[in-house]
């Protein structure tokens, strides 16, 4: 018999392929909320709300991928994001410019160097991930508010605030840079996820840690290097979050690891690892945020509901991925 060469509905990968059609049947239940919904100002301000939540995502996804989880993101964005304020607030360098881009590196370095010291807690300290990520959660909430005295910190030159407000509120080409940020961020990842050694590797430890190590892989190196890509992706938030409101305090960045790890989950990352999809977290991001969105602009639930709409959102997208991945 001959091999049978036509198109099948079962070569089709329904948990990479759902998110998509997800966000499709959002968008059309949108229109019929409200009319001011399929409008460009609207969905433009949508994607550029998201840009927190797909940019964490990304970096979400290599921990998860990997058999890992990281609690502390929302308190790692809070820590980073005061201290580059308040070192922007030093002036040591009297050029505006320079000193703002060296608050951009100092960003860029805090950010990964939480996320190395949470990988190093977790493969050398052999804690694991949910317990070791929430007690760095706990420290870097608790820092955060130390350094703050319980207040804000707020940058205070502002020509620096001047030069660094079109980052979150600028555009390139017509496109917001926000969402500049969402796309090169999710192109890189997907490069080094889908294209390099390392990628492969990330993927391979979350399917077996034991299959993985006979293989000559260096499990505690990929995952602690996860973890790094975890914290520089929160870096790269902060570069966009410090613009947006010239201040932190320490209700910054609060429930935004639920927010990264749901859009990874809706996304159709397996959350015991092994499966990552970069593209996914992203539409993943762009779902909450519609959600969200179409919830505002309805009356038919509450917008003081939205968080417990996201919470049943991961219950969902779990009970899918599960039942997707029983009939695979």
């Amino acid at each position: 018999m001959k091999p049978r060469t036509g198109f099948s509905w079962r070569r089709i990968d329904m948990a990479a392929v759902a998110p998509f059609v997800a966000l499709a049947v959002l968008l059309i239940a949108g229109i019929f909320v409200n009319e001011n919904f399929l409008t460009v100002n609207n969905l433009v301000n949508v994607a550029t709300r998201a840009a927190f939540t797909a940019i964490i995502g990304v970096g979400a996804t290599f921990v998860i991928s990997a058999g890992g989880l990281d609690l502390s993101v929302g308190s790692m964005t809070a820590f980073v994001a005061s201290l580059m304020i308040m070192f922007l607030n030093t002036g040591i360098i009297s050029d505006p410019l320079t000193m703002l881009f060296a608050g951009v590196a100092v960003a860029l370095l805090l950010g990964a160097a939480c996320g190395l010291g949470n990988g190093l807690i977790i493969t050398v300290g052999r804690i694991e991930p949910f317990i070791a990520t929430l007690g760095t959660m706990g420290v870097l909430r608790g820092l955060t508010t130390y350094l703050s005295q319980g207040g804000s910190i707020t940058l205070q030159n502002e020509d620096i605030e001047n030069l660094y407000h079109p980052v979150y509120f600028g555009d390139l080409l017509g496109i917001p840079v926000p969402i500049i940020f969402i796309a090169l961020t999710a192109i890189v990842g997907a490069f080094v996820l889908y294209r390099t050694p390392y990628g492969r590797h990330v993927v391979a430890v979350g399917s077996s840690e034991d299959v993985a190590r006979y293989s000559g892989i260096a499990v505690g190196r990929v995952r602690t290097i996860t973890y790094m890509i975890q914290g520089l992706c929160v870096g790269i938030a902060v570069l966009l979050y410090v613009p947006r409101l010239s201040a932190s305090n320490a209700t910054t960045g609060l429930l935004w690891e639920l927010q990264a790890i749901t859009a990874v989950v809706v996304g159709g990352t397996a959350l015991r690892g092994g499966v990552g999809r970069i593209w996914g977290t992203v539409c993943g991001a762009l779902i909450l945020e519609i959600v969200g969105n179409i919830m505002l602009l309805s009356n038919f639930i509450s917008e003081y509901l939205i968080g417990a709409v996201q919470g049943a959102i991961i219950i969902v997208a779990m009970l899918v991925q599960r039942s997707l991945m029983r009939r695979t």
